[in-house]
């Protein structure tokens, strides 16, 4: 699979997600359209969303509720499409969606293969392929794994320090062509090389199956996008989603 047919495929994904086309998101203007539901969207975006924001760099596509049109065309009609998903001006975003009981939300930087730097990194430790995840939804494993939903979790490298799990990254099916990667490492083996191993060899027994690995982190999570371009991933999105004030609360309780 070349670099180019890559982002092709998450273009397409992005825009079964945003209700667009592909080409969509690398116009020069930018692009708003209504959210709807669909069975092939991502599994975990509650869709249909009240404002969401992609940019791939070029341009912001934007999928909106009729409520929310005004208000985010307005946004997005303001500032150059990078300075729409930093402060100071995202400010104005949440304070225009606050009368609609919506805040900024979600805010996350998706990270795909460059195929030509990709490659299987060591540790001291070795790794093993895992398909059987039942025994470790109540460890330490969260990022690696979704409890919420195991059906999803199909593939993960493990590494061990004799019989001790001490290393995990596992991919969730997220959609049918791309594999979502999450990663844990235990706090005592941490900065020795685990999270790429198990990342890097992850992202390749996946492209072996013919599917795309992506990887998400905040842009503030320095540990884990190093980790990301350590293994050979590059910045392909960014992504904005603002919910409700009552879902906003909850989470900061």
């Amino acid at each position: 699979m070349t670099n180019q047919e890559i982002l092709s495929i998450a273009l397409s994904q992005s825009a079964i997600d945003c209700n667009c086309k592909s080409e969509d998101f690398l116009a020069e203007k930018n692009v708003i359209t209504f959210s709807r539901p669909s069975a092939g969207a991502r599994k975990y975006l509650p869709l249909p969303l009240e404002c969401d924001l992609v940019s791939y760099g070029s341009n912001i596509v934007a999928q909106v509720s009729e409520h929310t049109l005004g208000p985010v065309r307005d946004f997005i009609g303001r500032y150059p499409a990078m300075r729409c998903f930093e402060t100071p001006n995202l400010l104005a975003l949440d304070d225009a969606l606050r009368p609609l009981d919506l805040r900024v939300c979600f805010m996350a930087e998706y990270f795909l293969p460059d195929v030509t730097r990709l490659r299987a990194l060591s540790c001291p430790y070795s790794l093993r392929i895992l398909t059987d995840f039942s025994s470790l939804y109540t460890g330490p494993w969260n990022n690696a794994l979704s409890p919420d939903h195991p059906e999803r979790d199909v593939l993960g490298v493990g590494a061990y320090d004799g019989g001790a799990l001490v290393g995990l990254a596992a991919c969730s099916a997220d959609c049918e062509t791309m594999y979502q990667i999450g990663v844990d490492v235990l706090p005592a083996y941490r900065r020795q090389g685990v999270a790429a191993a198990v990342t890097s060899r992850l992202a390749l027994e996946i492209l072996a199956l013919g599917k795309v690995p992506f990887y998400c982190a905040a842009w503030s999570n320095i540990q884990s996008v190093r980790n990301a371009v350590t293994c050979g991933f590059r910045p392909a999105w960014v992504e904005l989603t603002a919910r409700e004030t009552a879902f906003v609360d909850r989470m900061n309780a």
